[in-house]
């Protein structure tokens, strides 16, 4: 029931879904005051959450400043990679990855470097038209394709989200009496979820390892301040996920 809440509730609480509500408004009512001001409201909804500034410094107070870990030689037996990084191309029965499937390639470099042991994909279906599109069985897949062998992956794909992510990924590991270091692997504004998730699931040697951030360095250039784009727009469908994770998952008592 959550997982069908959480998605329909992300669905209403999107601008451009109020954006439209609020035109379509305007154009019913008959009274002139109130269409003017539903009209301004409804631009300024989409002015405000797609300038840059506002949204990079809405997604710099979710990304977490931790150590520089890809700088350094410290080694992992297992790499945990959390789903959510692509999606399903039907007719063709491949994988098509997508913003977050950096949390993939990072980790595969490190593997590659020998910082990384084993990696760990956890990702089932994360859709509520398509439930049997699981993303695990697809990146083993891929992963066998270049060439990484069965013996260092370990593959979960019945989870649907970040709670059932983290207690999936412990009832393997301790199936197999696993007791050496984690280095979970996610995106930035989504790592204080993770994080939060698997330290509840009873995690203890764990490494956080950020990828694809949303925001960058702190900049004044005028049309990073006043000029709005599409991609901050996009970008902010990222933070409400967050924002009402972190209620949903704290009145559940998830993290």
């Amino acid at each position: 029931m959550f997982f069908f809440f959480s998605k329909i509730l992300t669905f209403l609480l999107s601008p451009l879904v109020w954006f439209f509500i609020l035109i379509l408004w305007s154009l019913k009512t008959k009274i002139d005051k109130r269409k003017r001001r539903l009209q301004i409201t409804a631009i300024a909804i989409l002015y405000i959450f797609s300038n840059p500034f506002i949204i990079d410094e809405m997604a710099r107070s979710l990304e977490p400043v931790t150590p520089d870990y890809y700088l350094m030689s410290s080694k992992y037996d297992v790499a945990i990679v959390l789903g959510g990084i692509g999606r399903v191309d039907e007719r063709q029965k491949r994988f098509d990855f997508l913003f977050s499937g950096d949390r993939l390639f990072q980790t595969i470099e490190l593997y590659h470097l020998g910082r990384v042991k084993k990696i760990l994909f956890s990702g089932g279906s994360g859709s509520l038209t398509f439930p049997d599109h699981k993303e695990g069985i697809y990146i083993k897949k891929y992963l066998n394709n270049i060439h990484i062998a069965d013996s260092n992956l370990i593959i979960e794909s019945e989870s649907r989200n970040t709670y059932e992510n983290a207690v999936f990924s412990k009832k393997i590991l301790d199936s197999s009496k696993f007791n050496g270091s984690v280095l979970l692997v996610t995106s930035a504004y989504h790592m204080p979820r993770a994080i939060a998730c698997f330290k509840k699931a009873g995690f203890k040697n764990i490494t956080p390892y950020l990828t694809n951030r949303l925001s960058g360095v702190r900049r004044y250039e005028l049309d990073h301040l006043f000029v709005p784009n599409f991609e901050s727009l996009y970008n902010f469908n990222f933070i409400i996920h967050e924002w009402l994770g972190w209620i949903v998952y704290k009145m559940k008592g998830y993290i």
